[in-house]
């Protein structure tokens, strides 16, 4: 019986591992259709479609290991934490799907908070790829990378609200630039929520390492 404990706890970390993948396949591809590759938009979109079937798949699995295996102390910590983690990353998921139908109404625009959006993009995947990574390797300096890093992006996004606010009061706005603020300012907001969702992956791994989880 232990055995095959064992065996479907090496699984869930595979499927959990697998779903991050994916989850970092989202963002790449929404950042580069963020940067004019718009055809890529159908692949964040199939992306997303995947991300939720790795979800239930999970969901399932950790619902077995809790009623037929019984885990107590750490291996319980590890099943909860799963199931929290994925709802993170399903979201992850979600998000990466809106950045990318945004994209379609705003190409061919050229402005210039545009570089820190790209900064942004690249920040919030960073921070989901060591998310990930914390877990794999259960490295809680990793964790507190993450969860410091957060910072970075918060401190982009006031960068890019400042920008397009300084784009709105110029006097001769038209209603094209003005409907491209908005797509940005939402796209922005959109990578910042990926990367509170990178730090409460993060915070989940520390949970089922430590039994703690100190949420802000």
């Amino acid at each position: 019986m232990r055995n095959r404990f064992g065996e479907q706890l090496e699984q869930l970390n595979v499927e959990l591992i697998r779903m991050g993948a994916l989850c970092e396949d989202a963002i790449s591809y929404a950042s580069r259709t963020l940067m004019g590759e718009i055809n890529l938009a159908e692949q964040v979109y199939r992306t997303d479609h995947e991300i939720d079937q790795k979800e239930r798949d999970i969901e399932g699995l950790c619902l077995r290991l809790l009623l037929q295996q019984q885990p107590v102390a750490r291996d319980l910590r590890v099943v909860s934490s799963a199931l929290k983690m994925i709802s993170d990353m399903e979201r992850i998921g979600d998000q990466a799907s809106d950045i990318a139908e945004i994209c379609g109404y705003i190409q061919g625009a050229d402005v210039e908070s545009r570089l820190h959006i790209r900064d942004m993009a690249e920040a919030t995947m960073s921070m989901v790829t060591q998310s990930i990574d914390s877990f794999v390797k259960k490295d809680l300096a990793i964790v507190r990378n993450v969860i410091r890093y957060d910072d970075v992006v918060d401190d982009l996004f006031s960068r890019v609200k400042q920008e397009l606010i300084g784009i709105l009061s110029q006097g001769d706005v038209d209603e094209k630039t003005g409907e491209f603020c908005i797509d940005m300012l939402m796209i922005a907001k959109y990578f910042e929520r990926i990367g509170d969702h990178a730090v409460n992956i993060a915070e989940w791994v520390e949970f089922s390492i430590t039994g703690t989880h100190d949420e802000e």
